[in-house]
């Protein structure tokens, strides 16, 4: 398994317009299982998951707004199984790091 762990990044998502316009920051984590035997073996980046590529996959996919961090996280499993096909499995999350609930949603309180 190979494990990234906060990948930080800025971005525009949300339901509410000044979610998108103002844009905050996120923290996301990946795990990617594959078959590493071959490159524990040879040592060759070639062999394995580069992590390089999924963190670029990360940013490029963070880019594009959407409603919902469940699209996005989607978008980033989708994206990572298209370019490489060494990886069996993947989970993500995708948390924003400083929700603004009680200014966004005053009806609840």
């Amino acid at each position: 398994m190979i494990y990234l762990k906060n990948i930080k990044v800025f971005a525009h998502h949300g339901c509410l317009a000044e979610e998108t316009l103002i844009g905050s920051d996120y923290l996301v984590e990946l795990k990617v299982w594959a078959d590493l035997e071959k490159s524990t073996a040879s040592d060759q980046l070639g062999d394995t998951v580069d992590y390089v590529l999924l963190n670029a996959i990360v940013k490029e996919e963070m880019k594009i707004p959407s409603k919902l961090l469940e699209q996005v996280a989607q978008r980033i499993i989708k994206s990572i199984f298209k370019q490489s096909n060494l990886v069996d499995k993947v989970q993500v999350s995708v948390a924003k790091i400083n929700p603004q609930l009680v200014e966004m949603w005053p009806q609840f309180l």
